[in-house]
Formats: C-alpha cells, structure tokens, sequence
C-alpha cells in the first residue's frame, strides 16, 4: 500500500497507531467528514472562534492517509483556476483579493506551526519554474505579463534570464524561468499527523477507520454509527466519490512520487537549491519537487490515467510506467541524480471539479459546510479554507468571506463513460503537446484549446 511506501510515512516519527473508531451514536455541534488538512483546520480555527462547540471528525483511514499526507510539500500560493479565470469569471478585484489571501495562507502555515511547536520542516524559499524550450519561455513570458497586468505588484512574479535561473536550479537546457517567493517546503504527512494531535488536544473528537456512507441533514451516517449535529462538513477531496450522490462532484486524479536516497554535498553544488526552493518546468504535464530537509529529492508529476466511476484502490498507487518516467525527467533535468537510487514510490488521488475551480461553502439552512476541489494545490489553500470555514459557520464575515470561491457551484461531472474519455483524452493531449513542443519549440495550439474548454 503506497501509504505506507512514501517517504513522508518513513520520516514522519509517528507509529500511525489508529484513534479509536466512532463508539456510537454521538450528538455534536459540527461534524466533519474527512481527517485531512481541510478538516482538520477547519476544527483548529473553530476551536479558537468558539471553544464551547463540540466537534466530531471521523475518518475512513486515519489522518493524514489520503492527498494531505502524500503529497510533494508544497506550500504554495498556486489557486485552481488562476488569476486569469478569476478576473473573467469575478472581476480584477476578485482575482487580486484571492492572490493576497493565498500569499497571507503560505505564511499562517508557518505561523501556527511555529505557535504549536510543530517541526514540519517548513523553509519559505519560493518556487522556481524553469524554461527548458523556446514554447516554456514563451509561456514563461505569457504568464508574467498576464500576471502583472491583472493583479500588479501584488503576485511578485519575476520573468529570470538563463543565469538567474540557474543560480537557483543549475538544470539542463535552462533558457529562463519564472519565480515567486510565495511558496514554502513541508513534510507534509507531519504537518497533518501534529495538526491532529493538536485539534484533539484542544477537544475535538477524532475518530479513525470509522468510514462515512451519507451525508444527510444534521447527520453523517457510518458504518459504526451516525453523528447528529447541526453543522455537516464535507471535507473528503480524492475520496468524495465513494460517498452516496456524491459520485460526480469532483472526479479523483491520481499524482505519483519518487524519492532519492539522501545526496551528498557534492551532487548539491551541482544541483543547486540552496534555500531549498520548489522547482518545476513549465511543462503542461505538470511535475513539482522539493529538496527535502535531510537532502533527498521528492519529485512527482501527473500523467497516471483516470479510472473508471472515479475509483480509487490502494493498487492505483502504484504505476510503473509512470513512476519510471519520474526518474527519468528527474535525471533529465540533474543528471548527476543518476548516480542514486530512487527509494521510495508512491501516489495518491487529488480532487479536480468540473471548471477546475475549487470552492468552500456553507449552506446555513441546510447545515451543510464542504470545501476541496484543490487540484493538487491544496496545502495552503486548506488552510484558508478551514479560516473560511470557521468564520461562515460561526457568522463572522470578513474579507475571507467575500472572497469569490465562497459558494461557487461547480457544474457535476459527466456521466460514464464519458468522463473517463475526456478526463483520460485530455491528459493524453497534453503529453502530446509536450513532446509536440520539445521537438519543435512552438506552443502547441492543442493545450490552449483544452485550456479553454475546462474553463481554465
């Protein structure tokens, strides 16, 4: 099970022993479904709006088991969709507030988690996204302007020449990048095992291997017993399809990962990221990697397929074709990793809505509260979404509350079989418009099109 082959599970100096599973019928205040970073910051900010609630979480697994547990660790202030969607479905105001709430979200990470006593091994040194063709650099270039044309100065996104660039990241074929300081390094399975034990510490009941079949008004009903409260929240992401009608909302996209043995000082020099800096290109197959605290590379990328009525199973973790070609871009990039063996391999599946826009809401007659739809950016953007979340249940408003992903309705997902068709044909047409774009360094006219018709 890949949970447990990851890196982070390796290194996270937990014993992983299950919580006690939900004994019963229970009465809450809220109950939450999901032990992953959106409930569990949604209980923590909850906690500290109002002490008196009582709050229930259960959890299939135990915390920390799906995306927020697996994920590369970025803490980034990337936002599904961006600011260009934003500002046509919102205005410029809109787009502009989003980008701030995300770059203040990257911070109050390392802010709690230093309040807390919390070692996540959390390094704010930006991300670098590195121009490897004539097209990248021209996307480079498209993405800085269009960046300072809608939201200013506010994003801080810098076009670097070759010899910037590689003073961060001394890869190969490098012709340029872009860089933004917002964005920092976690280990990511600590962070959400500690938020855990922090929210329990501060009353909240948590209950693992206790899985959620329905979510009905007032109620969340399990296999073990149903939780009464006056406030549900649905905070499940990857895994939301297993839950009843809720198999079309956001369809599970799986990401894989590779780690490296630790490096040696040497193979560093070469490498680069000094400040420990996240590093992609600007592929349209999307890769990330981070250089971890104790100096191995954690890299991942998208490219395993979608599976039919949105399953998600334990063998889906694993792809050896994909996880093959992980190494392969990773030596392609900093051959000297050539040199070391990949030890450790593993996956997990990510939530995407229909328009790629993710969402938070609460429904006051309903008592229904949900957020996710994070496309694989959601270690910040859990964090201003459990802010979001506390203050709508609780009725404050704040500029959080106006932001334009409160209350946004995705449109669900189309039946079988024609999701898996255009989910699965889509990532095909983006691997083609990257080879397509190596091979000739013009933009492929194919990835703007499939851009468009997801609303992206």
């Amino acid at each position: 099970m890949a949970f447990e082959d990851s890196l982070w599970h390796d290194t996270a100096r937990d014993d992983f022993a299950p919580r006690p599973a939900l004994p019963g019928d229970v009465q809450a205040d809220v109950a939450i479904v999901g032990a992953g970073y959106t409930g569990l910051w949604t209980a923590y900010y909850l906690n500290l709006l109002d002490r008196a609630l009582r709050i229930v979480i259960v959890e299939r697994e135990i915390a920390g088991f799906g995306a927020s547990g697996r994920n590369g660790g970025w803490c980034s202030a990337l936002f599904p969709p961006a600011s260009s969607a934003i500002a046509r479905r919102h205005g410029l105001q809109a787009a502009v507030a989003v980008r701030r709430a995300m770059h203040e979200s990257v911070v109050e990470v390392g802010r709690v988690t230093d309040a807390e006593g919390i070692d996540v091994h959390y390094a704010r040194g930006g991300t670098v996204s590195l121009a490897r063709n004539e097209a990248q650099l021209a996307r480079a270039r498209e993405l800085v302007e269009e960046e300072r044309r809608l939201t200013g100065p506010v994003e801080e996104l810098r076009l670097l020449s070759k010899e910037e660039a590689e003073g961060i990241a001394r890869a190969t074929r490098v012709r340029g990048a872009t860089y933004t300081p917002h964005c920092a390094v976690v280990h990511p399975l600590r962070l959400v095992r500690e938020l855990a034990s922090c929210v329990e510490a501060r009353g909240v009941s948590v209950f693992e291997r206790t899985a959620a079949s329905r979510l009905r008004q007032g109620a969340v009903v399990t296999e073990r017993g149903t939780v009464r409260a006056d406030v549900v929240v649905r905070a499940t992401e990857g895994y939301t399809a297993s839950l009843r009608r809720q198999r079309r909302r956001l369809v599970p996209l799986y990401s894989l990962m590779i780690a490296t043995e630790p490096l040696p000082a040497e193979a560093w020099d070469q490498i680069g990221l000094r400040r420990r800096e996240t590093f992609a290109d600007l592929r349209h197959m999307r890769i990330y990697g981070q250089r971890t605290a104790d100096d191995r590379h954690a890299f991942g990328g998208r490219g395993a397929p979608y599976h039919f009525a949105s399953r998600t199973r334990p063998e889906f973790d694993r792809d050896e074709r994909v996880h093959s070609l992980l190494r392969e871009i990773l030596v392609d990039l900093f051959p000297v990793v050539r040199e070391h063996s990949v030890t450790h391999r593993w996956g997990g599946a990510l939530g995407v809505a229909r328009d790629w826009h993710a969402s938070v809401g609460f429904d006051r007659a309903r008592g229904f509260a949900w957020a996710g739809g994070y496309v694989g950016d959601g270690v910040a953007t859990a964090n201003l979404a459990g802010r979001t979340l506390a203050q709508l249940i609780t009725g404050e408003q704040s500029e959080l509350t106006r932001l334009p992903w409160v209350d946004h309705r995705s449109r669900a997902w189309e039946p079988e079989p024609l999701r898996w068709l255009g989910v699965n044909g889509g990532r095909l047409l983006l691997t083609q418009a990257d080879r397509a774009e190596a091979r000739s360094g013009r933009p492929a006219r194919s990835a703007k099109a499939f851009a468009r018709f997801i609303g992206y």
